[in-house]
């Protein structure tokens, strides 16, 4: 089922990323954000993954963005079937952007492949810095660390420099921003991301 969502989305040039991280790291915001700031130049998509309430869809569409809730129930992840079932009800345009926000958790999502191009995993400085060490699977899954919560340093004892060392041990090819999702601090790092990703996908259509 990744197999063919992934086809799917390599057919139309969408962009499909799977956003995981520990509950309360900042994911919704940091989506209410990139759905308001990149509105005008790509259509942006969501599928919502919470074990329960629809609370956080209807932020997402506040900002601007279709999305369609999943809720687990009892599931610690969103699996592939899930996906695409979301994505029959949201029939995401050719050439956009389809954001999974999975289950806050930083176990299982990283062992379930969604048909994504990349797994983004968010890490707020409230978290402590050796949160690598201690999910080393989600570290060395995903291609991008985004250390997010900036904003709240000058408050915290958390070393930024260990943080990121630590999850290079684990991934020594992550990729990391620094950025506050509040305040848009540091987000321009991660929307040229997203740009440059845009374009592999759309290359990649035709290779």
């Amino acid at each position: 089922m990744a197999a063919n969502n992934r086809a799917w989305f390599a057919g139309r040039e969408i962009l499909a990323l799977n956003l995981v991280s520990s509950p309360g790291s900042g994911k919704t915001t940091l989506l209410e954000h990139t759905i308001r700031d990149l509105h005008h130049e790509r259509k942006l998509y969501v599928v919502e993954g919470d074990q329960a309430t629809a609370h956080d869809g209807e932020r997402i569409r506040a900002a601007g963005a279709p999305a369609v809730q999943v809720n687990t129930g009892t599931g610690c992840h969103l699996e592939a079937d899930m996906v695409a079932r979301g994505l029959r009800e949201l029939q995401p345009a050719a050439g956009s952007v389809v954001m999974i926000e999975n289950v806050g958790n930083l176990v299982c999502p990283s062992m379930f492949d969604l048909g994504e191009r990349a797994k983004v995993v968010i890490l707020s400085v409230t978290e402590g810095e050796d949160k690598p060490l201690k999910y080393p699977h989600m570290f060395r899954a995903a291609e991008i660390m985004i250390l997010n919560k900036i904003d709240l340093l000058p408050h915290l004892n958390f070393d930024v420099s260990e943080a990121i060392a630590l999850a290079r041990t684990v991934n020594p090819d992550i990729k990391v921003f620094q950025v506050s999702a509040r305040s848009g601090e540091g987000l321009s790092d991660w929307y040229a991301w997203l740009r440059a990703e845009l374009s592999k996908a759309r290359e990649a259509a035709f290779a």
